[in-house]
């Protein structure tokens, strides 16, 4: 088991992930049970994916924990670019945002490959 803490991915998934519960603030109260909870439920995701991976006795475990989280990642990237199409985001703060999640992304791959290996995954 490994304290996710220590994790620098972790660690700018949580920041992303708080930065997606602050601007969905602004969002349009009839979005709050559409796009607002799907939003800040792929980021929260992101997160509490690499902690349950990090919980977790084995790195083939942890690995398929850290692809769940690239794959929350990449769908709150789409949710952003949607949010942005229907002018809830504006261009600038939103490619901000999908430059975050690109990171996550990249993070989380690199992170894969080195448990890949190590033969565990």
């Amino acid at each position: 088991m490994q304290n996710f803490r220590e994790l620098k991915v972790w660690e700018k998934a949580h920041h992303l992930t708080l930065d997606i519960y602050r601007v969905t603030r602004e969002f349009p109260a009839d979005e709050r049970y559409g796009l607002v909870s799907q939003m800040r439920r792929a980021a929260a995701s992101i997160g509490a994916n690499i902690c349950e991976g990090c919980g977790r006795e084995t790195r083939p475990d942890f690995a398929r924990f850290l692809q769940i989280a690239a794959g929350s990642a990449s769908e709150l990237e789409y949710q952003l670019l949607l949010a942005m199409d229907l002018g809830y985001v504006e261009s600038g703060p939103c490619g901000a945002f999908v430059t975050q999640v690109c990171e996550v992304k990249r993070m989380l791959s690199g992170l894969i490959q080195r448990l890949k290996q190590r033969g565990a995954a």
